[in-house]
């Protein structure tokens, strides 16, 4: 039985202040914190895989040379390990399974047992002090005490009928929307006061700068739809909580669980939609660049409707659950065997190409092709408007072997791997230099969604969508049934980020051309109303640095390939 301990809270914060980064400007890194650094040769032996090890000088200095700005920990809710786990010699490694919603877990700490809370506050003031804010994974949906026959460890105990969702016709049961055997109970005001006072406790006592929340559409289900959880309203309402970083994961285990857009003004949420067109347009699926449009240029077919921003898509192409950044290059198949499921559990739907091999290979074309998707599908990420989401180490190349779903493995599977290869701090420089390109090109940071109109006092519309004939599309070429190719205009007087004077900041014209074919093809240049030259930015199809000015009025996009142009008066050296 899990026991508590009494602390001395007592805690030195010293000039402590929240970075509070704008929303489009933030750049997220998805960790865990034993992960990042179970394995580093640089973070002293003892802090391998603890709070105090995260917020370390190697760790910090890694995060900041990629121009991260908030850090987004894996649960560290003190959590508990399936009893189908243990008996496997196998632990919930990611730590969705919460037992204690005001305790940091105890196996993250250096010092021992009643540690934890202090250096948890170191953690997040060195964060602080490098101006990275520390946004927590947080799981209130479900606990670790399972259905009917799962341990009593804690709320059961309590008052069950309070803090679970049991079944109407029968009692004895619990309504399972998690996929884990219980539900919390967000309709009784007890369990719902259990959760904001938790929430509280870490932006209070904690400071840390927002929160994830895992199958968010739990924490709003009502008796029926049109009768939802009090839980918006609360945090709406909050002066504490509605001033945070709030993030949704809109989804659950539920037939009816997927609520992609359907959460309030505040919020932003994970894009699954991005995920997956964002995929499959680079694998090389027909019938994407329409939606590829869309995603690019901030979902707001899916966002605008509730009166939001670009900042409420939350931009990703791997996260936690599925493949790495690599293994989505890697494999057309999870390998999961490792996991005692006989490789049942994980999704089936990865939208992934091995482009020639299953995994690990010695071909140096299929080496060429992976690098040049995994650089594709970064740039997509990154110049889509919206705020990005980094999987840690998809920056030098982590693998899984191809599990796609290593919630199990506290080893070498999950754990990042330092020793890395000349390509892969290739890799690493390049997502830096991505990342700084768009600190750079205030066009990609917009805040509100394009409209496809004139920008005051000219003729350009602040997006266009353009052929490769340098023309803009029609209606037509959208639904051409063999297209994998597009044009992105985007027109730098309309960037509406403002300055410390409160003034807009202007930059140039931006065109990104991406090209999902096997082939190669001359795209012409569209023709601009103010003066300038086109300036290659970044182009996957070759190496760089890119400087080049382009003389030409077309350019070759190669197949596979993406390209990024600048429209200026003063090309860069």
């Amino acid at each position: 039985m899990p026991k508590s301990i009494v602390i001395d809270p007592a805690f030195t914060w010293q000039d402590d202040r929240a970075p509070r980064t704008p929303w489009n400007q933030t750049v997220i890194y998805e960790a865990h914190v034993r992960g990042m650094t179970a394995r580093h040769p640089a973070v002293a032996p003892h802090l391998r895989g603890t709070y105090l090890g995260l917020a370390s000088d190697p760790i910090i200095d890694h995060l900041l040379s990629l121009g991260v700005t908030a850090i987004e920990l894996m649960p560290v809710h003190h959590f508990a390990s399936d009893r189908h786990l243990v008996e496997q010699g196998l632990t919930n490694y990611w730590g969705y399974n919460s037992i204690g919603f005001f305790a940091p877990h105890v196996d993250y700490t250096s010092g021992g047992v009643g540690q934890q809370v202090s250096e948890f506050k170191s953690m997040v003031r060195t964060f602080h002090r490098a101006g990275i804010e520390v946004i927590l994974d947080v799981v209130y949906n479900h606990t670790a005490e399972g259905n009917q026959l799962g341990p009593t460890l804690s709320l059961r105990g309590v008052d069950n009928s309070v803090y679970y969702r049991l079944d109407p016709n029968d009692k004895r049961f619990y309504l399972d929307y998690t996929g884990t055997g219980n539900s919390i109970n967000t309709l009784h005001p007890r369990a719902m006061g259990l959760i904001t006072d938790s929430l509280r406790y870490w932006v209070t006592d904690m400071h840390v700068d927002g929160f994830r929340f895992d199958l968010a559409p739990v924490l709003v289900r009502g008796v029926a739809a049109e009768l939802p959880s009090a839980f918006f309203e609360i945090i709406q309402q909050d002066p504490i909580l509605s001033k945070v970083k709030l993030i949704a994961e809109p989804w659950d285990a539920s037939p009816d669980g997927f609520q992609l857009g359907q959460f309030p003004p505040g919020w932003s949420e994970w894009n699954g939609a991005f995920r997956d067109c964002v995929r499959r347009f680079w694998r090389g699926d027909m019938g994407q660049v329409q939606e590829l449009a869309a995603r690019l240029s901030g979902s707001s077919d899916i966002f605008a409707p509730s009166g939001r921003r670009t900042y409420a898509s939350l931009n990703f192409v791997a996260c936690h659950d599925g493949f790495t950044l690599n293994d989505l290059v890697s494999y057309e198949h999870k390998h999961n065997e490792a996991n005692g499921e006989n490789n049942q559990d994980g999704s089936n739907d990865n939208s992934s190409r091995n482009w020639g091999a299953e995994g690990p290979t010695e071909s140096a074309r299929v080496h060429r092709n992976r690098d040049r998707m995994k650089r594709n599908l970064i740039a997509t990420l990154f110049f889509s408007q919206g705020v990005p989401m980094l999987l840690g180490g998809d920056e030098m190349g982590r693998t899984q072997f191809g599990n796609n779903n290593a919630y199990c493995q506290d080893n070498e599977t999950s754990w990042f791997d330092w020793d890395t290869t000349d390509a892969d701090q290739e890799f690493r420089n390049y997502v830096r230099d991505v990342i700084a390109i768009v600190r750079s090109n205030p066009i990609l940071r917009r805040r509100a969604f394009f409209t496809g109109e004139a920008t005051d006092g000219t003729s350009t519309k602040d997006v266009s969508w353009i052929r490769p004939d340098g023309a803009e599309m029609t209606q037509g070429d959208w639904t051409h049934p063999n297209l994998q190719s597009v044009g992105m205009l985007l027109f730098g007087p309309a960037a509406d980020e403002l300055d410390l004077r409160g003034r807009f900041r202007t930059g140039d014209s931006l065109l990104l051309l991406l090209n999902a074919s096997g082939r190669s093809f001359s795209h012409s240049l569209p023709t601009m109303e103010l003066p300038g030259v086109w300036q290659e930015v970044l182009n996957t199809s070759r190496p760089g640095p890119w400087t080049r000015v382009v003389r030409n009025e077309a350019i070759n996009s190669g197949a596979h390939s993406t390209i990024l142009l600048r429209h200026t008066e003063r090309p860069q050296e």
